[in-house]
Formats: C-alpha cells, sequence, structure tokens
C-alpha cells in the first residue's frame, strides 16, 4: 500500500491543508499527472475538483510538468523548478523526477480547481497544536 501526503492549496484564502491518503483512494492517484484535474473524493473532500500542481518523493527531489514519466532523471537545468542559479547563466545538472505520480512520491501538491457545498473548514476542521 502506498500513504500520500497531499498539501490542498485553497486559492481564495491563501491557506493550505495537509491529509493523509491512503489506501484505494491512494492507489487511485497513481499515474496522474501534474496538470489533471481529480476528483476531491480521494482527498475526502466531495463535491471539489482538485488539481494537481506538483510534488516530491521521499528524498525531497521535486516532479517537473515538462519531464513525462515516473522516473527520476539527471538532467541539465539552467532555471526553473528543482534549481536556481547562483549565478547568471549557470547551469548545474540535478535529480527531477517525471510529471506521473508513482509508488516513490511521498508529497503531492494540489489546489482547488472547483469548491463544493461546504468550506474546506466544516469538512477537514483544524487541528489542535500541542504545547510542550
Amino acid at each position: 500500500m502506498v500513504d500520500f501526503k497531499v498539501v490542498v492549496g485553497d486559492v481564495k484564502t491563501g491557506k493550505s491543508h495537509k491529509v493523509v491518503v491512503s489506501g484505494h483512494h491512494a492507489n487511485s492517484l497513481v499515474g496522474k499527472n501534474i496538470g489533471e484535474i481529480v476528483d476531491g473524493v480521494f482527498v475526502g473532500l466531495p463535491g471539489y475538483k482538485l488539481k494537481i500542481t506538483g510534488g516530491s518523493d521521499g528524498n525531497g527531489i521535486p516532479m517537473r510538468k515538462d519531464l513525462p514519466g515516473n522516473k527520476k532523471r539527471k538532467i541539465l537545468l539552467s532555471d526553473g523548478k528543482g534549481f536556481h542559479e547562483v549565478y547568471p547563466g549557470e547551469r548545474r545538472r540535478k535529480a527531477i523526477r517525471g510529471s506521473a505520480i508513482s509508488n516513490e512520491i511521498v508529497q503531492i501538491n494540489m489546489a482547488i480547481a472547483e469548491y463544493g457545498p461546504k468550506s474546506i473548514e466544516e469538512i477537514l476542521p483544524p487541528k489542535a497544536v500541542e504545547k510542550k
């Protein structure tokens, strides 16, 4: 079984909500690509439509939309996701994941494309912060 930590970004309020997805809902996300719109039932938000915007694997290696497949590759980057140049014209070979969600992905980032009948705060109550 695969487990995902899904971060759902609310574009209206600017807040993000973390949801752990496991079981058959997680298996149904495997194979989806960045940019696809999925039903919110997979994340526990019935009535919502969510757009996949990115993600990363267990080592923190980010996914790129313009790289097809789900494999990890070392590509030469000049700027963009996964690498930011220190000086103008710098290029570096970095490890990047493809745009498809696989079993190695740990975190999936999503944005709300269509809102449902209930607010997110009603469906996903905020968790209490523990003080030490």
